[in-house]
């Protein structure tokens, strides 16, 4: 076979892979993922060990001393445990919300849908403010509570309350794109087979709607576990009791107490880095289990 005329070898088409690469509308690898690494850094990594240099100024004991005290204490335990049950509820409750959004038809379901964002765009002190005066023992709910002895406003409860309601958008917007992909075939073939309705649910729809709901729960628990603005109105902010950490940080730093404003803060960092990458290691199980299985 003779070889092609040089014009001709000149003029031939490059490969399609060649044409893309040179065609797209972004820049190469190599300078995307550079940017993507600074900006990362500049955004999140640098105010982080910027937080952790200024916390590794102090001594070890002085640390310690700062964030075991009994104050400091209580602080945790209140944000976690509260900050834990809201998102618990809203994995729950936000993923029949999302249930229902996704697979029922019905008059105002898109004002239904829009709701679920109001958290996302009403300021947070607004969203204590209604919250406290509705739940308040003089509020309009608060005070059918309070005629049998139970208090919401400036205990627990309200503040679980408050923390669900600025978490719920999070567990919904995840788990509702995945219901509406699902294919209802599987759902068909799973009753064809003699399965119930929570057969079904358990052992077709939960395994592929877990990763999203896994997500939307750890999304929903740290904004809770960072929620300031509408703790404040509602928990009473009582030392010992209802006093959240970011209002304790913010506490020493209105009293000139950098050093435990900044070991507090670089212990919640470190802890609520643990947790988030304790849920990312589940996820990351989670789907290859499920890869497997497929």
């Amino acid at each position: 076979m003779s070889a092609l005329p040089r014009d001709a070898a000149r003029t031939e088409a490059p490969p399609q892979s060649w044409r893309l690469r040179r065609s797209g509308l972004l820049p190469g690898f190599s300078f995307t993922f550079g940017f993507t690494l600074f900006y990362l850094g500049l955004i999140v990594l640098f105010p982080l060990a910027v937080l952790l240099l200024k916390a590794a100024q102090l001594s070890p004991s002085q640390i310690w001393g700062i964030v075991s005290e009994p104050r400091a204490l209580a602080a945790y335990r209140f944000s976690f445990g509260a900050s834990l049950t809201a998102a618990l509820l809203n994995a729950l409750f936000g993923l029949l919300v999302a249930w229902v959004l996704a697979r029922y038809r019905f008059p105002g379901k898109a004002l239904c849908d829009a709701l679920v964002d109001v958290p996302f765009a009403l300021p947070t002190a607004v969203a204590g403010i209604a919250l406290t005066s509705l739940l308040a023992p003089n509020g309009l709910i608060g005070r059918l509570f309070d005629a049998v002895g139970i208090q919401i406003a400036f205990a627990r409860p309200g503040v679980v309350i408050a923390l669900t309601f600025v978490g719920l958008p999070f567990v919904v917007r995840t788990v509702q794109p995945v219901l509406l992909e699902l294919d209802p075939a599987l759902e068909e073939a799973a009753a064809v087979l003699g399965a119930s309705r929570l057969q079904t649910f358990l052992r077709v729809l939960l395994p592929a709607i877990f990763p999203s709901l896994l997500t939307g729960f750890a999304l929903a628990f740290a904004r809770a576990l960072g929620e300031y603005g509408s703790i404040v109105f509602i928990s009473g902010n009582l030392p010992g009791k209802t006093e959240i950490v970011p209002l304790l940080i913010v506490t020493k730093l209105e009293q000139y107490d950098y050093a435990g404003a900044t070991a507090i803060a670089a212990v919640m960092l470190l802890l609520s880095f643990l947790l988030l990458l304790a849920i990312n290691l589940l996820q990351t199980r989670t789907r290859a289990a499920r890869a497997v299985r497929k």
